[in-house]
Order: structure tokens, then C-alpha cells, then sequence
């Protein structure tokens, strides 16, 4: 049972590396008030997670888990578009006691691929429904990605 068990672990796993189309880079202007982020997409055939890493100043962090829908505008080789929700963690100190804040997002936006070299470029935006630390809607900003293709 366990060799069945780690046979099938490694077949969605290859089938996964073989599907994929990851990315490396950094996302700039979005992220309510985060200046930038750290960004990771891991493809998922005709989906992705995204998982962005922000900050701002010294003391506030922010992280957030996106899945999304990616597909191909036809007439314009190389451009998609994508569509997402997911989750959102943000952290920051000496501002005032609740310093934790919790919301879900939506994410939506166009990217295009370089096909000389490994490179993308989206632009998207992402608003926010703050849970935590109380309700509050935030629109977002319209973000600028940049990311090494891989």
C-alpha cells in the first residue's frame, strides 16, 4: 500500500512538472499600499497558483495565495488573460494593537509571454474584502508583474 501510495504521489508530480509553466519575479504597484512583492506562479495546465510576498516600510508584511484561470486571447499570440480568488494575510507592527489583518481577494488581469526570450509581463488588479482585523473593501491597484518564465 505504502509503494502505491508514493507511485501515485510521483506520477501526479511529474505530471504537474511536465504541465507547468512557472514563473519567478516580482509584482510592482499593487497590493493595497505594498509597494512590491515577491511573486511565484506555479502552472497548473490551464490554471495557476500564485503566491505573492509584499511589503512595505519596516513593519508590514503581506501574503497572498491566488488560484486562477489563465487563457489565450486567440487573435493576439502570446496575450491572456486570467482570472482568480484566493486568500490574503497581512502583518505589520507599532501601529496599533490588531496587527493582523485577514481578507479574500479576486485577482484579474492580462499577461503576455515573450517568446524570444523567458519573459512575462502582466497587469492586473486585485481587490480585497478584509475580514480581519474589521470588514472593509479595498479596490486594489493596478499592479505591473514582471517574471522570469521557467
Amino acid at each position: 500500500m505504502k509503494k502505491l501510495l508514493l507511485v501515485l504521489i510521483a506520477v501526479i508530480g511529474i505530471s504537474f512538472a511536465a504541465n507547468a509553466q512557472n514563473a519567478l519575479g516580482v509584482r510592482l504597484g499593487g497590493g493595497q499600499g505594498y509597494n512590491a512583492e515577491l511573486s511565484f506562479q506555479k502552472g497548473l495546465g490551464a490554471s495557476r497558483l500564485e503566491f505573492d510576498l509584499g511589503w512595505h516600510n519596516d513593519n508590514a508584511f503581506s501574503f497572498a495565495a491566488i488560484y486562477q484561470f489563465h487563457q489565450d486571447i486567440a487573435a493576439i499570440p502570446n496575450l491572456g488573460w486570467f482570472v482568480g480568488a484566493g486568500g490574503k494575510v497581512d502583518y505589520w507592527s507599532g501601529i496599533a494593537d490588531n496587527n493582523i489583518g485577514l481578507g479574500i481577494v479576486g485577482q484579474a488581469g492580462l499577461d503576455y509571454y515573450f517568446q524570444a526570450i523567458p519573459l512575462q509581463l502582466s497587469l492586473d488588479i486585485r481587490p480585497c474584502f478584509y475580514l480581519i482585523p474589521a470588514t472593509n473593501f479595498h479596490w486594489g491597484d493596478i499592479a505591473l508583474g514582471i517574471r522570469y518564465v521557467f
